[in-house]
């Protein structure tokens, strides 16, 4: 899920540079998703935070039902998709 870190790396990187270096609220993602999240986090992809609480300081919250994304600033769901 290398995909997955990568495309939540990039939403982080726009959203900055489109609200002047604020942070999302935080990514949200069904418990299969954080857990294939954190493989990667443990085979290396990213740095070393295993327990996937956080994504370059923005939190990680898990919650079924979600399609999985980012909470901007804002409120707005964005699909990484």
């Amino acid at each position: 899920m290398a995909n997955l870190y990568l495309s939540m790396t990039d939403a982080l990187i726009r959203h900055w540079k489109a609200n002047g270096n604020a942070s999302p609220r935080k990514f949200i993602y069904t418990p299969a998703q954080h857990k294939a999240y954190v493989e990667s986090r443990r085979l290396g992809i990213g740095g070393h935070n295993v327990d996937g609480s956080v994504h370059m300081d923005v939190p990680v919250e898990i919650s079924e039902g979600t399609p999985g994304g980012m909470v901007a600033v804002d409120g707005t769901e964005v699909s990484l998709q």
